[in-house]
């Protein structure tokens, strides 16, 4: 028997997709490593409380708005599983997670405790090697696993040090300890976090400048929640953020660690500096080691993630597709395609494509006017609702196509896969997505001595710094005009003189110059 999709990983990418496949009726399986969906948020994050919001009161009635400030549900139409009646904490614990998943997943197909020990590709098949199994064959194959293993730095003696995977999380096993923690993001201030009531010196340390989410709108950037770790530095609690490399780990004769440090913003020696723990916090990377060289996807970001086009498949290997935070490699944080309240719209994108190319289904679309008016009243009514393209800034849009005296509505497509010709080629578009500007991440948005431009200023839309709606014209496979909506406060992008009429003038613009 050959499947025709064959899913590998339970998580969250692999039940979303999982769930429109079935919707469907089409012809899949998932095949799941451990004893239940979500093994990974089983163990991450290590200190148990999630950074994805659940926002439970909005003030809307409005489903689709409503999951702006849910990064936790998966997308359904069962309103019972949503995860806002599985937690009400702003910062859900993990397991609340793991058992919102273990119910999305009923009902679907997963063979769990199946473990994927070989892919290869003969032809246009896969046959897929499982512990203790049969092969499967599927005509595609969709991974869906994650960033499974604890990426490592080329430090020597790294293999010395205690890792995030491993390390105790009880804070009475450091009581009194010198602890360094190697690496700037999330999971190594969670740690820091953990261990200040009771670790004597705790030094956070790598190469690169602390980037905050507040600041970048990257949610992977350290965010507030576990940044408090940068009071007890900065005002004097024996804790230190270190900037530079360190070059080499040694354990001493009386048990402890002697690393060699070299600072980053200053001209001096190699400092040596003691510990008693050493704790690697470096962030994950794809595990490839299941896969035959026939079917072995080229790795990027310094192999850390499948390189892919932008329909979510390997360049290199035809019918291996990815879904959930391994898409991450298209838009590498700049957007939110590594976490569940933007892979959920991906995952959603890759069943559309997967309808388009061997099902003959076309982009799901709505009919329009071809009118000034009626585009433009399109667009604002889903840009005051969307969550997909507040999630998914700047990866995905919403696009209407103009044919003559025929317009339609598309919703969340890929920029990139529109580009590629995945709504045909050098279609006649309008493309609607929300961005920041360009220069966003480079002020303090706390510093009000930076001028910033008026709320509701329709003439200087354009210089926004904040999220707001930009609708480009694509034609002839190029870009040929682009028009940004003014900012607002609440984001409501639907003010007649500011938003509106300023839309239906380009619009009729852009389709007067057609004619």
């Amino acid at each position: 028997m050959t499947l025709d999709y064959l899913i590998i990983g339970a998580g969250p990418a692999g039940l979303q997709l999982a769930a429109l496949l079935e919707r469907d009726g089409r012809d899949h399986l998932v095949l799941e490593a451990g004893p239940g969906p979500g093994t990974f948020f089983a163990t991450y994050p290590r200190h148990r409380q999630l950074i994805s919001i659940n926002k439970v009161w909005t003030g809307s009635d409005d489903p689709e708005f409503n999951l702006r400030a849910d990064w936790n549900s998966l997308l359904t139409d069962d309103q019972a599983l949503l995860f806002r009646h599985y937690s009400r904490r702003y910062f859900p614990h993990a397991d609340d997670l793991v058992r919102y998943l273990a119910d999305f997943a009923r009902g679907l197909r997963i063979r769990y405790d199946t473990r994927v020990t070989r892919i290869a590709r003969d032809g246009e098949l896969f046959t897929v090697d499982v512990a203790g199994g049969d092969p499967l064959a599927a005509r595609r194959v969709v991974v869906a696993t994650g960033v499974s293993q604890l990426h490592v730095p080329p430090i020597a003696g790294a293999d010395l040090a205690e890792r995030y995977d491993t390390v105790s999380v009880d804070p009475d096993d450091f009581t009194n300890q010198r602890v360094l923690i190697v690496g700037k993001g999330n999971s190594a201030f969670e740690t820091a976090d953990a261990l200040v009531e009771t670790a004597a010196v705790i030094h956070v340390a790598g190469p690169h400048s602390i980037k905050l989410a507040w600041q970048s709108h990257y949610v992977g950037h350290l965010r507030a929640v576990n940044n408090n770790f940068l009071d007890t530095y900065q005002l004097k609690s024996q804790n230190a953020v270190l900037d530079g490399t360190i070059e080499r780990i040694a354990r001493r004769d009386d048990g402890g660690y002697r690393i060699d440090f070299r600072y980053a913003r200053s001209v001096e020696a190699i400092r040596q500096i003691d510990y008693d723990r050493v704790i690697l916090c470096t962030g994950f990377r794809f595990d490839a080691s299941i896969f035959d060289p026939s079917a072995r996807p080229s790795l990027v970001i310094d192999d850390r993630f499948p390189e892919q086009t932008p329909a979510y498949e390997s360049v290199d290997v035809p019918g291996l597709y990815f879904a959930g935070t391994l898409t991450q490699q298209r838009d590498f944080k700049r957007s939110t395609s590594g976490f569940i309240h933007g892979f959920r719209y991906g995952t959603r994108a890759l069943h559309r494509i997967l309808n388009a190319r061997h099902h003959d289904v076309p982009w799901p679309s709505a009919p329009l006017d071809a009118t000034p008016e009626a585009i433009t009243d399109a667009i604002i009514a889903r840009i005051n609702r969307t969550s997909a393209l507040w999630q998914q800034f700047a990866v995905l849009g919403d696009v209407v196509t103009v044919d003559g005296g025929t317009a339609r509505y598309h919703e969340e497509v890929p920029v990139a896969y529109l580009s590629d010709g995945g709504l045909g080629p050098d279609p006649f578009a309008f493309v609607v997505t929300l961005e920041y500007g360009p220069d966003h991440d480079q002020v303090d948005p706390f510093d009000v001595t930076i001028p910033r431009i008026a709320e509701n200023d329709a003439e200087h839309a354009h210089d926004a710094s904040y999220l707001h709606p930009v609708v480009r014209v694509h034609r002839g496979g190029r870009v040929v005009a682009t028009h940004h909506l003014a900012e607002n406060l609440e984001n409501h992008w639907n003010l007649p003189a500011v938003h509106q009429q300023p839309l239906v003038h380009f619009v009729k613009g852009v389709l007067s110059d057609a004619d």
